[in-house]
C-alpha cells in the first residue's frame, strides 16, 4: 500500500465553510428564536469561521489588492469593495457583541459597563450585515448554484438513476 494522500477538494471545502457560515449567520440573526446563549456562542464560532473563510481566500484578497487600481475586472473590484464593507461591518458586530455580552464573556468573569450605545450600534450593524450578505450571495449566486448542483444534487440524482438501472437489469 502506498502512502498516497488524498488531495483535498478546495471547492468542497469552500462550499462547506461557506454553508456553515451562512447557517450560523441565519441563526445568529434571530437571537429571540435561538436564545441569547446560543446567539453569543454561535457568534463566536461564526467569527472563527469568517477567519477560516478569509484565509482560504487570502491569495485572491492579496491579488486584487495589488491590482485594485490597475488591471482588474469590474466585477472583482465590486466584489472586493463589498467584501471590505462586509468585513468592517462584521468586525463591528463582533466587537459590539462582545461589549454587550450577557452570557459568554460573563461566564469567564469578563463584564463591560452596560451602555445602550453598544446595543444600538450592534443592532444597526447587524441590519446592515443582512443587506451586505444578501448582495454578497447575489454576486456569487451562479457559483453557489453550480457548486450545489455538482456536489449535492448530481450525486444524489445520479445515485438514484444508477440504483434504478441496477434494479431493471436484475
Amino acid at each position: 500500500m502506498t502512502g498516497e494522500r488524498k488531495k483535498l477538494n478546495r471547492t468542497k471545502v469552500d462550499l462547506l465553510v461557506d454553508a456553515a457560515i451562512f447557517v450560523a449567520f441565519l441563526i445568529t440573526t434571530a437571537p429571540r428564536f435561538s436564545g441569547i446563549a446560543i446567539h453569543e456562542w454561535l457568534s463566536l464560532a461564526f467569527a472563527a469561521a469568517i477567519i477560516v473563510h478569509l484565509l482560504l481566500h487570502w491569495p485572491w484578497i492579496v491579488g486584487v489588492t495589488k491590482r485594485f487600481f490597475g488591471r482588474v475586472q469590474g466585477s472583482a473590484r465590486i466584489n472586493y469593495l463589498l467584501n471590505a464593507l462586509l468585513f468592517i461591518d462584521v468586525t463591528l458586530i463582533i466587537f459590539t457583541g462582545v461589549m454587550i455580552s450577557e452570557v459568554a464573556l460573563p461566564l469567564f468573569g469578563i463584564r463591560f459597563p452596560r451602555e445602550g450605545t453598544w446595543r444600538v450600534l450592534h443592532s444597526l450593524t447587524s441590519d446592515i450585515a443582512v443587506m451586505l450578505t444578501g448582495a454578497h450571495i447575489a454576486l456569487h449566486w451562479s457559483w453557489i448554484v453550480k457548486t450545489f448542483k455538482r456536489y449535492l444534487i448530481d450525486p444524489i440524482f445520479n445515485r438514484g438513476q444508477a440504483k434504478a438501472r441496477s434494479e431493471v437489469q436484475a
